[in-house]
């Protein structure tokens, strides 16, 4: 009997590649080779739904910005009610995994962690979130910041297989980077993360140097048709998603992954759990 999937949500972070106008680079993280899903893998910051993600008290700390100008800018900037937990539990984690917070400031700009006063601050807060020591809900109201929900954009869905004994069915969004901001990987569930350009990261799949699991690799597959970070954003504008479920079918000491367009990705283990 399948194990019913549990909800996540993954951010694809986005930066333009320095000293260029067009290309853009991705943030990918290495988990850790103790972790009981993907271990050993580069994937992008995420995790799963909890309840605290889903309260309706989440409402008061994401409001929409007050920057909107008119109905068309509300209508793109709508976020389905399904969404919303979501969305938080992105924001939530890429904070706790390496650092990044997507939050507006008392004045409506997206916070900026440039002064050292404020990045230590902040640093502190992601330790004692990430232990469970405060809520995150907490650390929001005391430094008087909201989430923004907004700045995350719907790409695609992907649902572990059916094979797998942990399954998630994870909501991935992609996002520019926050400004003045630096990414830094935990140390405990991710032991390493690097900026990549989506070609060079699946060059580096191909020659088994960096290794990754079938959704990252499509994603990125489908993030290479891009020329700038604009046209990824845009893309998402109107997009219908719908869950991917690929089939594993064992065969010896190899595992069939076969995605519904009909490609076929084989490995030794399985990808997923890191089970043989």
């Amino acid at each position: 009997m399948a194990v019913t999937p549990i909800d996540a949500a993954t951010v694809v972070l986005l930066r333009h590649v320095k000293g260029s106008d067009r290309g853009f680079e991705v943030l990918m993280v290495l988990r850790s080779s103790k972790s009981s899903f993907v271990p050993s893998s580069y994937v992008f910051p995420g995790g799963r739904v909890e309840e605290e993600d889903t309260l309706p008290e989440m409402k008061q700390f994401s409001p929409m910005p007050h920057a909107i100008r008119n109905r068309r800018e509300l209508d793109k900037r709508m976020i389905p009610e399904g969404d919303v937990g979501f969305r938080v539990a992105a924001i939530r984690e890429t904070f706790e995994e390496v650092g990044l917070l997507f939050a507006y400031g008392k004045e409506g700009s997206l916070l900026s962690l440039n002064r050292d006063d404020t990045e230590q601050r902040f640093i502190s807060y992601r330790r004692l979130v990430h232990s469970g020591q405060i809520a995150f809900t907490e650390m929001l109201g005391k430094e008087e910041v909201t989430i923004a929900l907004d700045r995350l954009h719907y790409f695609s869905r992907w649902i572990t297989p059916e094979l797998s004994p942990i399954r998630y069915d994870a909501r991935f969004f992609v996002a520019r980077v926050p400004p003045c901001q630096e990414a830094l990987h935990d140390g405990s569930e991710l032991t390493g993360h690097m900026w990549v350009t989506p070609g060079d990261a699946l060059k580096g799949c191909r020659e088994q140097r960096f290794p990754m699991v079938v959704p990252i690799i499509m994603t990125l597959e489908e993030l290479s048709r891009f020329d700038t970070i604009e046209d990824v954003i845009e893309s998402t504008t109107g997009k219908k998603i719908q869950g991917v479920l690929t089939r594993m079918v064992l065969k010896g000491d190899e595992v069939e992954e076969h995605t519904p367009d009909g490609r076929i990705f084989r490995h030794s283990i399985l990808p997923h759990t890191g089970m043989s």
